[in-house]
């Protein structure tokens, strides 16, 4: 049996969508439907039963399911990096998830692979490694990525990085995302305007080392993500704290002109004002370094950018449909 927590989300329903391409589908799904249009990720999904995360804890720490679970693949969180309830991050986000590793402690049996963030690196001055000797000098910038971090610190304090994987997720797009509101990729958002409108808006830089649309993230498409979140289940001696990324850096600009290619129009690009509240926690550059994911033995070669954007488009944003 596997569990998947959060996985109604995005990351979740993807990697249940992988696992059954693999012919997996003994799943438990754990999350919250609450009243967005996330029930809709489920609907292609086979899986043996859906349990609300509150539910599924109380069972867990109970002994309901006893030794019968494999891995516990805990990607469900809020990954609102805007959300200011420092006390709901803290609980949902940290003591959640340390809940969670505490019942593996007892049952060692199980892999448990977690979701940590790239939002860890903070601005990015101590470099992008998921070298864990590094995490205490990490400062992330908001609420959001302290909650994860938090979990990565005690993780490491108490051994338990030794026995499990921490996941640290770059700027993750695709299908299954579009209950996530403003926490859509920017190829979301964008692709209604720039299929009726032939035009798409950015962020101006504020940083004089950045020109307009020319800040930098390391994009990486879901397909090949839940590939790489499935390396860890075949090589289950692999442990610790992983960078799930491209390693290669591309701009806003590179994103818009994947775009129009996709859609096969002339490129136009409204540079719009960045809201103020983010003008200050916002990261002008991130690349994950995937040196110790490939040393670890992962060979798999990630989707170019302008192919997994047209992807993305022409399959599902043009069709409106999910995996």
């Amino acid at each position: 049996m596997i569990i998947v927590t959060g996985g109604e989300g995005f990351i979740g329903s993807a990697l249940v969508w992988s696992l059954n391409q693999h012919s997996i589908d003994d799943i438990i799904i754990v999350d919250h439907l609450g009243k967005n249009e996330k029930w809709k990720n489920l609907t292609s999904l086979h899986y043996t039963d859906y349990i609300d995360k509150t539910d599924f804890i109380n069972r867990l720490e109970a002994g309901t399911f006893g030794n019968s679970i494999d891995a516990i693949f805990h990607l469900g969180a809020c990954s609102a990096t805007t959300e200011l309830d420092a006390d709901y991050l803290m609980e949902n986000n940290y003591r959640y998830t340390l809940r969670l590793a505490q019942w593996r402690e007892e049952h060692s049996k199980t892999r448990f692979i977690y979701a940590s963030s790239a939002a860890t690196y903070g601005n990015g001055e101590q470099g992008y490694s998921d070298d864990e000797s590094k995490l205490h000098l990490l400062r992330p910038l908001n609420m959001y990525g302290y909650s994860k971090h938090l979990f990565d610190c005690v993780a490491l304090k108490k051994g338990w990085l030794s026995q499990i994987v921490g996941l640290k997720f770059f700027n993750v797009f695709g299908p299954n995302e579009n209950h996530k509101g403003d926490m859509r990729s920017v190829i979301n958002k964008a692709y209604p305007r720039l299929r009726d409108e032939c035009a798409i808006s950015l962020f101006k830089s504020y940083n004089p080392n950045y020109a307009d649309g020319e800040q930098l993230r390391d994009f990486i498409y879901i397909k090949d993500a839940v590939e790489m979140i499935l390396f860890f289940i075949d090589n289950p001696n692999v442990n610790g704290i992983y960078n799930i990324g491209t390693g290669k850096a591309r701009s806003w600009n590179d994103i818009a002109a994947a775009l129009f290619k996709a859609v096969g129009k002339e490129q136009y690009i409204d540079y719009i004002d960045m809201p103020l509240a983010l003008r200050n926690k916002y990261q002008y550059f991130t690349q994950a370094d995937i040196t110790k994911l490939k040393t670890a033995g992962y060979v798999y070669s990630c989707s170019s950018l302008e192919d997994a954007v047209f992807d993305y488009v022409t399959e599902y944003l043009a069709k409106d449909s999910n995996l």
